[in-house]
């Protein structure tokens, strides 16, 4: 499996629906965002795709 360094991101918070699209770096499987939270406070509860560019 080929691994690439920046990663799209969409987040969806399962509370109010919210949808973020971010760029993020992936290195030994985790993938860094800089994503805290929702803008309605959720910090723990969503929805996560990454897609390779």
């Amino acid at each position: 499996m080929i691994t690439k360094d920046r990663i799209k991101v969409l987040i969806r918070c399962n509370l109010c629906g919210e949808r973020f699209v971010l760029k993020g770096k992936q290195d030994k499987g985790k993938i860094d965002t800089g994503f805290k939270q929702c803008l309605c406070s959720n910090e723990k509860d969503f929805f996560i795709e990454t897609r390779c560019f």
